[in-house]
């Protein structure tokens, strides 16, 4: 049964919102962090030396935020609660040397990023978002955010056969967009970019940019319970708990800021959901990395170094030692959010027979004993608790034994810094495509349980 008659839907149409300003990796957590700074919080450079004052940071690395708050009175060896995200997507990236073209049609070279659905791409109107770096090493965000690319299909009259033998692209050949007409000529692309940027061309000496699908996110459905929209994987997640860290920071009593900032209409005001008014007794954490889509095996990745760097150095700002690191992480637990398989109507018997998660569920707590999810019993106590506590439902994922299980962050989180770790999210359809499909108030449900989580 749907709960859309129980909610507003305040978070979601937000969601819709951060979803479409956020083209890139890059737009994602510039916007997540014009949120935290909106509530108080403050971006602190990697280069510089940290205090351990209470209060809200963030660090920004390329396409990664992590940010977290200090509640008045935390000691050198308060533990963390951290929700973990990703803010890539699978999608199509410009290569190195961007023009190209055939036979009278100047074309776009791009690369294949992730696993994505490569048919989902075609016959789309595409823009162009990403970020250029300049020769002083700054770096501008640009988006094209109009009908600007295009991947064109092969009619069905010269290939017959697609409707019943599948439709078979190749990677290299098929892939490529167009954007116009005319010989191929060296720098046109990047000449066009500097100047949607405003900046001299001859000033850009690198970029990181993509197409992305420019429909916007949408409301579906004879009742609107469902919202169809790009990235999903893993915005929605990146949203609800920037949304979730905003609501602990300003309810907590500390120093964090602005009226409103928790997700809109819900989770029930900002105040701690037990209502006590009492200090945090963990330190909560957003950490949003880049490059889950392909192994996180970046510096702004889960595999990197940035998480475990930006913990051990909130404890040594407040003057701790190596006991106290040690003492925080041993009691630190991270929720790694990332979207799951809903149930497909379509395909029932792909999935798990007796696991079968629904949109407007609640979120689902995701298990493999082989540890593709860091799940254990321990872990979904932990998630049962938070649910509980903010009043919200919650499924169980795994999948077939005949299909392969994906991964997400949180066994690279718990390998690497030793961190108990959970793995959750929400179920939606159509995983990996330009265009997701989720139940309407499952991010709102998110959000709520992720703010239990993060107050404890």
């Amino acid at each position: 049964m749907s709960t859309s008659a129980r909610f507003d839907r305040g978070h979601t149409d937000d969601l819709m919102s951060f979803l479409a300003a956020s083209p890139s990796p890059y737009h994602a957590v510039a916007n997540a962090a014009e949120r935290l700074e909106k509530a108080g919080f403050r971006q602190v450079l990697e280069t510089d030396a940290w205090d351990g004052s209470a209060g809200g940071r963030f660090v920004l690395r390329g396409g990664a935020i992590v940010a977290w708050f200090v509640p008045e009175g935390a000691s050198p060896h308060t533990p963390f609660r951290i929700v973990g995200a990703h803010t890539d997507s699978p999608n199509l990236r410009v290569k190195p040397l961007p023009d190209t073209g055939a036979l009278g049609w100047r074309q776009i070279a791009v690369e294949i990023y992730g696993g994505t659905l490569l048919n989902t791409w075609l016959d789309r109107d595409l823009g162009l978002a990403g970020r250029i770096t300049l020769r002083d090493g700054s770096h501008r965000l640009v988006n094209v955010d109009r009908a600007l690319l295009r991947v064109p299909q092969l009619a069905v009259h010269l290939d017959r056969s697609v409707n019943t033998d599948g439709l078979k692209l190749d990677r290299q050949r098929h892939m490529q967009p167009i954007w116009g007409l005319g010989e191929p000529e060296e720098g046109d692309l990047i000449r066009f970019v500097a100047e949607e940027a405003g900046v001299p061309a001859e000033d850009v000496t690198g970029w990181d940019l993509m197409p992305h699908a420019i429909e916007p996110p949408a409301y579906l459905g004879r009742d609107r319970e469902l919202v169809a929209g790009p990235r999903m994987d893993n915005l929605l997640s990146v949203h609800a708990a920037t949304a979730a860290l905003v609501a602990v920071a300003t309810g907590s009593g500390g120093t964090g800021g602005a009226e409103g900032a928790h997700p809109p209409d819900g989770p029930d005001g900002a105040a701690p959901a037990d209502g006590s008014g009492t200090p945090l007794p963990y330190i909560p954490v957003l950490a949003a990395f880049d490059h889950e889509e392909n192994g996180s095996q970046s510096d702004t990745g889960a595999d990197g170094p940035l998480l475990g760097t930006v913990l051990e150095r909130s404890v040594l700002s407040r003057g701790g030692t190596y006991e106290d690191r040690a003492r925080a992480f041993a009691g630190t637990i991270c929720l790694s959010s990332d979207t799951g398989h809903a149930v497909h109507p379509n395909y029932a018997e792909r999935h798990d027979p007796t696991h079968q998660p629904c949109v407007n569920g609640g979120p689902i707590l995701k298990v493999n004993v082989n540890m593709r999810y860091a799940t254990d019993g321990s872990g979904r106590s932990v998630f049962a608790a938070a649910c509980e506590k903010a009043g919200v439902p919650w499924q169980s994922f795994v999948s077939n034994n005949a299909m392969p299980c994906g991964t997400t962050i949180g066994p690279i989180t718990a390998a690497r810094h030793g961190i108990r770790t959970v793995d959750i999210g929400v179920a939606i359809l159509s995983m990996h495509s330009a265009r997701e499909l989720c139940g309407a108030d499952d991010p709102y449900l998110l959000a709520n349980a992720l703010v239990a989580f993060l107050e404890g």
